[in-house]
């Protein structure tokens, strides 16, 4: 474990604590780069004429990459890996894992220039991009900020295809940036407070892009189309108008246009539906290694599509060469079986959640009843206190996990324990009192009746995506029982799940906790008041909040409330010091006020690797965000070494 300590947001825009000696050196942009190197795979097509060199292909001053870890060494040009994904839309996960951001988290969480050349952030509000001057996308036109204008004149600011107006990270208090094309690589955005979810919005696993390729989605757009000729376009391609047509072809994230310049490591050539996508180098990609080799090192990324049920036997029978997406805690005995026999390592990853699994009673469900029982904060203390958290670990993780509150994990430098363990301890003596002192009488069977009689029943609807959740939830079956609680378990489709939870119809679900378990004060902590429609617990006032009012309901319970108001305070903290207090204080009302019920945390992730793929990291943090899963270790960098296994 090492602690970073906090630098000027000019230089290190975040810092925290992480397990492992894992960091990422990138050579200074004064210093000379390395004479660029051309992969072998392009060769051809250069001396052809149908591509131009490599020193012509990267800008002007590439990010030359060198990893500050033990095991990382420089690599080689060539080859192709195999992965698998549950289905078609997961080309969006090769974003994820090739992540190019504008800036982006290193693997000590530090915010350091990628895309960019350099940035620069004044009072919290004022950021100053700079691009890499020659920079290009994937089919060699130059990226500038002339893709930044598009998107923010003619994209964001467009009813038509915006309807919702610009996203939510650009707005404070209502308050759109001013943006300033400065000149052809420096961009600049102006708020009167300080926006400091902007640059972590950027470096997101699911980032906020605001950027367009213009050369390429001009041909969509009304404004620099011939009317005959856009609606020729619209038909073909059977959308309702101009703006469908033009939000159909404009997806950096969901990655299925291959015709839709990148900036990616990898870029998609595989138009869906297939059982097989296959991404191909980026000809034009910044990054270099040490040496001079442009990166990536592998030609090919290979993508199956397979039932995700399916995808740990797979993996086991070594039909991929890097995966931990759709594996599992419980598959790890499995795969290590396997392992010698199909020549590839299992490393077990630390995941970088608050909880792995957490309940989410829905403070506002449609049930008058339970709507009003959920929102009593002792009910919400009985279910907790009744959780055996020990025996979970015990029974299903062999004691290798950490039980506790859905909060921060103890790599985080904001971690308390007295947080984790708050209303957390199982004592079913005070969970019973408390329910006795709500007046929640046991009938004949046992169970508790509600005030209008009902029994005490309670309907944990699942995704229904693994036997995990259901052995865990018959631990918590058990448990309850004993204060007179009645656990269902309810699987549904994943969609079917969340539109449920959103209509309100959906009393209890059960997911994972908070996104980010390894927060620093400088990370937002939006995920602990009502942001989002997205948080189970209250979908309606995360709603209400995304929208700005045009959809959902407001917060009517103090102490959502409260959290809601520490939230636009903390984005509006201009020193470490007060953010870390704000955090501390929505820590301590969201345990105290056990909004979500966290079960066990701190799961080991299985991550299968190929024994000839070099520069994985033998251990290392998965999670979502921050992280994108491999994205913080640079999947560029890993390469495949012929002779060894």
């Amino acid at each position: 474990m090492r602690r970073f300590a906090r630098l000027d947001l000019r230089i290190r825009a975040v810092a925290a604590l992480w397990l492992g000696a894992i960091g990422l050196f990138v050579a200074p942009a004064a210093s000379a780069a390395p004479v660029p190197v051309e992969p072998p795979m392009l060769a051809e097509k250069v001396a052809k004429g149908e591509l131009p060199p490599v020193v012509e292909r990267m800008p002007a001053t590439p990010l030359v990459l060198s990893i500050d870890r033990p095991d990382w060494k420089p690599g080689k040009h060539g080859g192709e890996i195999r992965t698998l994904m549950g289905r078609g839309q997961d080309t969006r996960q090769l974003v994820v894992y090739g992540y190019a951001r504008l800036v982006g988290y290193d693997p000590n969480l530090n915010l350091v220039p990628d895309i960019l050349e350099s940035f620069e952030v004044e009072d919290g509000r004022i950021f100053t991009f700079r691009l890499r001057p020659g920079h290009k996308w994937s089919d060699g036109h130059p990226f500038t900020t002339e893709d930044f204008r598009y998107f923010w004149e003619e994209v964001a600011q467009n009813e038509e295809l915006t309807p919702g107006g610009p996203p939510i990270e650009m707005s404070v208090d209502g308050e759109l940036p001013t943006v300033e094309i400065i000149n052809e690589t420096t961009v600049r955005y102006t708020w009167s407070k300080p926006n400091p979810a902007f640059l972590p919005a950027i470096a997101g696993a699911s980032p906020l892009f605001i950027y367009r390729p213009a050369h390429y989605m001009r041909q969509f757009h009304q404004k620099h189309t011939e009317a005959a000729e856009l609606q020729e376009r619209v038909t073909r391609h059977r959308q309702r108008s101009w703006a469908s047509l033009h939000n159909l072809m404009d997806n950096l994230y969901k990655n299925d246009n291959p015709e839709l310049p990148s900036l990616q490591p990898w870029i998609n050539t595989t138009s869906a539906p297939s059982e097989r996508f296959v991404f191909v180098r980026n000809p034009y990609f910044h990054r270099m290694d040490e040496n001079g080799l442009q990166l990536p090192y592998i030609d090919r990324i290979m993508m199956g599509v397979a039932s995700a049920q399916l995808i740990p036997a797979k993996t086991g029978a070594g039909e991929s060469d890097l995966q931990a997406r759709y594996l599992r805690f419980d598959n790890i005995t499995f795969l290590k079986q396997n392992a010698e026999r199909y020549g590839y390592k299992v490393h077990l990853w630390r995941t970088g959640k608050g909880a792995h699994l957490a309940l989410y009673p829905n403070l506002n469900t449609v049930d008058p009843v339970w709507r009003e029982i959920f929102r009593d904060v002792r009910f919400r203390r009985a279910l907790s206190l009744a959780v055996n958290r020990e025996e979970v670990n015990q029974v299903i993780y062999f004691g290798l996990a950490l039980g506790g509150n859905n909060t921060l994990l103890p790599e985080s430098p904001l971690y308390d324990e007295s947080i984790r363990t708050m209303w957390a301890n199982f004592d079913l003596e005070q969970a019973n009192a408390l329910l006795d002192e709500m007046g929640l009488a046991r009938g004949d069977d046992g169970i508790r009746r509600l005030p209008d009689g009902r029994p005490a029943s309670i309907i944990v609807e699942t995704a229904g995506e693994s036997t995990e959740e259901t052995d865990v939830l018959q631990l918590v079956h058990d448990s309850w029982l004993k204060a007179g609680i009645k656990l269902y378990t309810k699987p549904l489709q994943r969609e079917v799940l969340r539109n449920r939870i959103f209509a309100g119809e959906t009393l209890m679900s059960v997911w994972s906790g908070l996104e980010n378990g390894l927060a620093t004060p400088e990370m937002s902590p939006a995920e602990l008041a009502p942001t989002s429609q997205h948080q189970l617990q209250w979908p309606a006032w995360g709603q209400y909040y995304e929208t700005n009012g045009q959809a959902g309901k407001p917060i009517d319970m103090p102490v959502p409330e409260k959290l809601m108001s520490l939230y636009r305070e903390w984005r509006e903290a201009t020193n470490v010091d007060e953010q870390r207090r704000i955090w501390q204080e929505m820590l301590r009302l969201y345990a105290d006020g056990v909004f979500s019920i966290g079960i066990i945390g701190g799961i080991l992730q299985p991550v299968v690797v190929a024994g000839r793929l070099r520069n994985v990291p033998e251990e290392g943090f998965y999670n979502w965000d921050p992280g994108a899963h491999f994205g913080i270790y640079r999947p560029d960098t890993f390469w495949l070494d012929d002779g060894g296994r």
